[in-house]
């Protein structure tokens, strides 16, 4: 069976789902606003309690990758992601969630054949490729830049 070009289009668009865009950007951006304002708060908690600037950012960091860890672990952080999108994916909360979720989806093949194999199935190529653009950033920097 040969379809044609404009065949297929109609098909295609007679089973795909009609986007809305409008309505799944404002939520993006509200759910992605809501995470990095509870960020914003976290920090200025860390701070008010006497934190230096470093050491509140990375108590930051550290409270919403557990926060993150635990909505995955609990199954909120999904239901959230339903409505939120690519709000979810702010980075940290996003790359704790991608770390976290295959974790708990492998854990009945056992702690080295599930999770200790799969753990890092998503976020696996984000750590490669993201410390092997710093290691040629650095050398461009250091050979050109400085």
């Amino acid at each position: 069976m040969s379809i044609s070009k404009q065949q297929y289009d109609i098909m295609v668009k007679k089973i795909s789902p009609n986007s809305k865009s409008r309505t799944d950007i404002l939520k993006a951006f509200l759910i992605g606003g809501l995470i990095c304002s509870i960020g914003q708060g976290l920090l200025d908690i860390f701070t008010y309690y006497g934190f230096d600037k470093k050491s509140a950012s990375a108590w930051t960091s550290i409270t919403l990758v557990f926060i993150s860890a635990l909505l995955t672990g609990l199954g909120l952080y999904e239901k959230i992601a339903k409505h939120g999108g690519a709000g979810t994916l702010v980075p940290i909360t996003g790359f704790a969630n991608a770390v976290a979720s295959p974790a708990l989806e492998f854990k009945a093949e056992g702690f080295i054949l599930g999770v200790g194999a799969k753990v890092f199935a998503i976020a696996g190529p984000v750590i490669l490729y993201g410390t092997a653009a710093s290691v040629v950033y650095g050398i461009i920097y250091y050979f050109f830049l400085r």
